[in-house]
């Protein structure tokens, strides 16, 4: 983590410890180069702005968390004389206008934080907007990204693992979950202005490519626990490779068979699960619409979860899942 002087203007960056949280802030430090104080997390770590101590002044950049679970310490923080810049696709009901907010949302199904800050930056470096879009699931917009950059199906399939794996390594209860720290893999992604170069060159994606090879076996014998027309539940082992798969397989699912919704759980290790929701009926039927119907839950409309299920309230988890997914 970066510091700066404590008689001087700061700059934070807050960021979601994704594919979509890194290169966002990738973007938007190379075409805005100054020292700040990095605050992030594993992905589902976003409530993140209530870790940051401003004074009138300072700058704060939050990216790909979402405002609703951070709108009261974001309002102290405006109060207190801070600007911020906010970035983000998740829900965003509590959103509201101020003279040193500047929020740049959309919660569109085929747009990312990486996306809209690449819009922002007119494109300057849209193979991280790729690379992004790529590992948020956004398959179809990241090709046609890809056709329009005129890129191969090669340089294709690199951005895709890419974008992939650090997703992947975003996954996991608590940071000593993951491989790498999102902000020391922020750091190594920085040094690289193209991504190519990143893949070619940098030891950390040699790691995470080996680490996810090897734990992608283990979903080769997952199979749902509960099956419906249109819907299937899926329940994962109490294992650290399983907090760590959990969003991906969620996504290898929802790419293998579009017209079925999917849960996971995965068993937290103090107990109970946490869920990964995903819609083949984004519109109609909203994964964010169904997970905010539970105190911790919440997403968007493809791709939605619940950060605590308590274990005594699978059974009822499960039917409410199917009556949503499997009603007309």
């Amino acid at each position: 983590m970066n510091r700066v002087s404590s008689d001087q203007q700061k700059y934070v960056d807050v960021f979601n410890g994704d594919a979509d949280g890194i290169c966002a802030l990738h973007q938007l430090r190379m075409a805005f180069p100054r020292e700040a104080i990095e605050v992030t997390g594993v992905k589902r770590d976003i409530v993140l702005l209530d870790r940051v101590q401003v004074a009138p002044g300072d700058h704060v950049t939050v990216l790909d968390i979402s405002l609703d679970a951070n709108v009261i310490p974001l309002k102290q923080h405006l109060d207190a004389g801070a600007t911020v810049s906010y970035f983000d696709h998740h829900d965003a009901r509590h959103a509201f206008e101020h003279p040193r907010l500047e929020f740049h949302w959309s919660d569109s199904k085929d747009v990312c934080t990486s996306l809209l800050v690449s819009r922002f930056l007119d494109h300057r470096y849209v193979m991280w907007a790729i690379v992004a879009a790529f590992g948020d699931n956004l398959t179809s917009v990241a090709n046609s990204m890809c056709m329009e950059q005129g890129l191969g199906w090669s340089d294709r399939a690199s951005l895709q693992e890419l974008g992939k794996l650090m997703n992947y390594n975003a996954y996991g209860e608590q940071l000593s979950d993951l491989h790498l720290h999102p902000a020391e893999l922020y750091r190594e992604v920085h040094r690289f202005v193209n991504p190519f170069d990143f893949i070619r060159s940098s030891p950390h994606f040699l790691a995470l490519q080996f680490a996810y090879t090897e734990e992608l076996s283990y979903l080769n014998d997952l199979h749902p626990m509960e099956t419906r027309e249109r819907s299937m539940v899926y329940m994962l082992p109490e294992a650290s490779w399983s907090r760590r798969i959990s969003g991906l397989l969620a996504n290898k699912l929802y790419e293998e068979k579009r017209d079925f919704s999917f849960a996971v759980l995965t068993p937290k290790t103090t107990g109970g699960y946490v869920v990964s929701i995903r819609s083949s009926l984004p519109e109609s039927k909203p994964a964010s619409r169904f997970c905010a119907q539970f105190p911790t839950g919440g997403g968007r409309h493809m791709a939605a979860g619940i950060n605590h299920l308590g274990a005594d309230k699978v059974s009822g988890f499960v039917q409410r899942f199917f009556d949503y997914f499997e009603s007309s």
